[in-house]
């Protein structure tokens, strides 16, 4: 039986059941066409994940002790034990009917066949087998290759859906190996497996809703028709683009060892010594966290008030020339874009000179751009924790506190990254008066400017 934390976390993620509201997209009415048997398979089987059984009235849980205990990813971990309680229990909804589908049009029946298509090419063979059935092509319980499944950011499925593929277990399998072979713990690898697949699902999105925005600006196409056309133009762009994430994978864990590594004890020294003074900060206990680096926030003003303000395409446009030209001016500046949240950046910067120019670079772009209103900067050197790529710590919050506090077009930095920027000629602190901020108490930031020309530009700028 799962145990209490796995329950809670099926229920957590949904588990694996159909609520009304999920079948309501399958369900249409009965088979008015007159479909024969097999044009109705091949219909059903044109909805692809959506070729799910309605779950039967619960099954009576094997009271029998299992012989064989989950032991995770552990070399004994596939038994014959009956699957976990949970995966069990499903609620009465007709005992193993299946749902209705809609009578689909030849051009719907089309359609779905070319997406099955596609979807063969990606996924390399037909879905023929089921979580047992994968789970002991993998060596382990079940309830491991769910654990595994769900990290890449998929739903759970019932136990009997021939939802899987022998490349899925064979790609699954492969962290399983890892860990039997002692390279990673369990944890870890569920933690590597999450990050593959929240990164990819973030990226297939964004790279769909590109090419949805290029048929609608330049071919005029209804946001409609730009998702069918893009359908047409995937197969063509499925090889290059594979190959360049492969090639990009490389590129930034080779530039991931720089930072994390190489860098890291230089950092900290410069850090230590832009603190020579008694009088910085003393709120910001940030000296045990590992690594040090320049945060900065950029927050675009009026941002909630214009985006009602405004049409779908201009919103749009937007926030894509926003994340873009941060992107590009924070990449440009030896910088690292750690997220977006709408009308905000996040990035951080190895040394307080490099947060400085790209916090300053991004002020001036952003003022001197027609399409974005002004924005709102900071920047804080201090020591930071990097988690799941993100970054955590003191000095993350207060750099978000100073950009809530600096005015429209203004960056404001703290005393402690003033103190280590003064040495430098290229910069202007001015000090402000002192504010309370949440969290840290009395602070002193100053204003950050440029004193001589020069800095971070775009190549079309």
């Amino acid at each position: 039986m799962a145990d209490a934390g796995e329950r809670a976390r099926q229920r957590e993620f949904g588990a694996n059941r159909y609520t009304d509201d999920e079948t309501a997209e399958v369900s249409g009415g009965a088979n008015e066409a007159g479909y024969t048997a097999e044009e109705l398979a091949a219909a059903r089987a044109d909805w692809s994940d959506f070729n799910l059984q309605r779950p039967g009235p619960p099954r009576e849980a094997d009271s029998r002790p299992r012989q064989v205990p989950d032991r995770g990813f552990g070399p004994e971990s596939y038994s014959s034990e009956p699957a976990d309680q949970d995966a069990q229990q499903t609620h009465a909804a007709g005992a193993g009917a299946t749902a209705p589908i809609p009578t689909p049009s030849l051009e719907e029946r089309a359609w779905h066949r070319n997406i099955r298509e596609l979807e063969h090419r990606l996924l390399g063979a037909e879905r023929s087998l089921t979580y047992r059935q994968m789970a002991q092509r993998m060596g382990v319980s079940t309830r491991s290759a769910r654990k595994l499944w769900r990290a890449l950011g998929f739903p759970n499925l019932d136990e009997d859906v021939k939802a899987f593929t022998e490349a899925d277990a064979d790609a699954l399998a492969q962290m399983v190996k890892l860990v039997r072979q002692g390279l990673l713990n369990e944890e870890t690898a569920i933690s590597l497996t999450r990050s593959i697949g929240q990164m990819t699902d973030r990226m297939v999105v964004w790279q769909i809703e590109a090419l949805v925005e290029d048929k609608i600006a330049n071919q005029e196409f209804s946001d409609a028709e730009a998702r069918s056309h893009v359908f047409d133009t995937l197969p063509e762009l499925i090889d290059p683009l594979h190959q360049l994430l492969g090639y990009a994978w490389r590129r930034q864990l080779s530039a991931a060892l720089q930072r994390l590594t190489v860098r890291v004890e230089s950092g900290l020294a410069s850090l230590d010594r832009g603190r020579e003074s008694s009088d910085v900060d003393p709120s910001r206990d940030d000296a045990p966290l590992p690594l040090a680096r320049a945060v900065g926030f950029a927050d675009l003003v009026s941002y909630t008030s214009l985006s009602r303000q405004m049409s779908e395409r201009t919103l749009a446009h937007m926030v894509q020339r926003f994340e873009s030209k941060c992107a590009e001016l924070i990449s440009i500046g030896g910088g690292r874009l750690v997220k977006t949240v709408g009308d905000e950046v996040l990035f951080n910067a190895e040394t307080p000179e490099a947060g400085a120019e790209i916090a300053l670079a991004l002020s001036e772009s952003i003022a001197g751009d027609d399409v974005l209103p002004e924005a709102r900067v900071s920047v804080v050197w201090g020591r930071v924790l990097s988690r799941m790529g993100d970054i955590y710590g003191p000095t993350v919050n207060l750099a978000a506190r100073l950009t809530s506090l600096a005015d429209p077009g203004t960056i404001l930095v703290d005393s402690s990254t003033a103190e280590a920027l003064e040495v430098s000629q290229d910069y202007l602190l001015v000090p402000q008066p002192p504010r309370i901020v949440r969290g840290f108490g009395e602070v002193s930031p100053s204003l950050l400017l440029r004193a001589r020309a020069g800095g971070i530009a775009l190549d079309n700028a």
